[in-house]
Order: C-alpha cells, then sequence, then structure tokens
C-alpha cells in the first residue's frame, strides 16, 4: 500500500497533529466539531457523522491509519470526572455505538472507497480512539483495519481502558497515545516495555 498522507477537514479548520505527509482529501462532518490536542472534538453517540473526499493512505503496511484523514475524535461528554459514569461502566460502548447498518454503509460506501480497500476484503471499522476510551463516531475516528477484529489493536485498547479506570493514566493521554500511534501507546504511557509489532498478510 502506498505511504503518502492527506489532508482533512471536518465541518470547518481543525488543528492537524504534525505530520510532514503532503496535502491532500478532506473529510465533512454535519456538525460544528472543536479541536483539542489534534483530535477532532464531536459528540455524536449512536450514529455515524462526517464523510471523507480523496483518498487516503495507511501507513507502516497497513497497521496505521492515514494521520490526516483519520486523525481521531473524541465526544467531549466523556470527561476525566465522570469516567466512572461513562466509560467505566459495563455497557457504556452498547449505548454510544452506532447501528451495524450505519456502520457497515460506512465502510463499504466512504472507507473503503477512500482507503482504495477491496469490496471483498475483511476488515474492522475500527474506532482509531476506541469506544471505551472516549471515541467518536465521526468519520475522523473510523477506518479500515486490517487484520480485523479481534486483533493486537483491541487488546492495546483494553489495557488502556483498564489503565484510565484504575486511574493509572488520564483519560486524555490515553487518547492521544492511542491516536498518536496505537503501537506505540502503552510503551508511551509507561504500561508496557517494547511496541507492539506484527505481520500483515502479503497482498
Amino acid at each position: 500500500m502506498a505511504l503518502a498522507g492527506c489532508q482533512v477537514t471536518i465541518g470547518g479548520p481543525a488543528e492537524q497533529p504534525p505530520s510532514s505527509a503532503p496535502a491532500g482529501p478532506a473529510t465533512q462532518s454535519g456538525t460544528s466539531p472543536g479541536s483539542q490536542a489534534g483530535l477532532v472534538v464531536i459528540s455524536d453517540p449512536g450514529q455515524v457523522t462526517g464523510t471523507i473526499h480523496g483518498t487516503c493512505h495507511y501507513r507502516d503496511g497497513g497497521e496505521l491509519p492515514d494521520p490526516h484523514c483519520t486523525p481521531g475524535s473524541i465526544d467531549p461528554a466523556v470527561t476525566q470526572a465522570n469516567i466512572h459514569q461513562t466509560i467505566c461502566i459495563s455497557g457504556y460502548t452498547r449505548k454510544v455505538r452506532p447501528p451495524a447498518s450505519e456502520t457497515d454503509r460506512f465502510k463499504y460506501d466512504v472507507a473503503y472507497p477512500a482507503y482504495g480497500t477491496p469490496q471483498t476484503e475483511k476488515t474492522e471499522l475500527d474506532h482509531l480512539v476506541s469506544l471505551e476510551l472516549g471515541g467518536s463516531n465521526d468519520a475522523a475516528n473510523l477506518w479500515p483495519e486490517d487484520p480485523p477484529s479481534p486483533n493486537s489493536k483491541d487488546e492495546v485498547e483494553d489495557a488502556l481502558h483498564r489503565a484510565v479506570c484504575d486511574g493509572r493514566v488520564t483519560l486524555a493521554a490515553a487518547q492521544r497515545a492511542i491516536a498518536g500511534d496505537w503501537l506505540t501507546a502503552e510503551s508511551v504511557l509507561g504500561l508496557k516495555g517494547l511496541p507492539w509489532t506484527f505481520t500483515l498478510p502479503i497482498r
């Protein structure tokens, strides 16, 4: 897969994470999100919002999404002060996850064409910042992850969720770490000595 980058704009200007990649396509949302530490801030429980225009490119052989097409997005309704009333309660993600009809439509009609993924390929429509870490359902937070779930990123998400709910790391730090590079998130946060590594199948 190609390793270039592309530009994202969701409902207006937003702060972008540092990148040396050239500018490219944009995303659009029907809402007016903000920005926090490079992450799009939008509350959209139970529904997929936004779209992607143009071409996006995976990084690191497909292990990471395009940082401009998929910079990550968080729900402002989840805060450090209320984690034990939101993400740390069993069943939280079921309340905010969109129906499969919406995620499948976005996956095949928007994400696959944007990332150049064949319609026949099996992937997971992944939340870059997971719902259990207060991620949103916006296009800025969704990408076709290969291999599909369960996979190593799921384990990282669970580890960060436990650390946040146990008070070992802050919610904001966990969100930034997993959005920046889930492979190194645990080591960046001091939860693990080495980053995740795995080999994708040869295409």
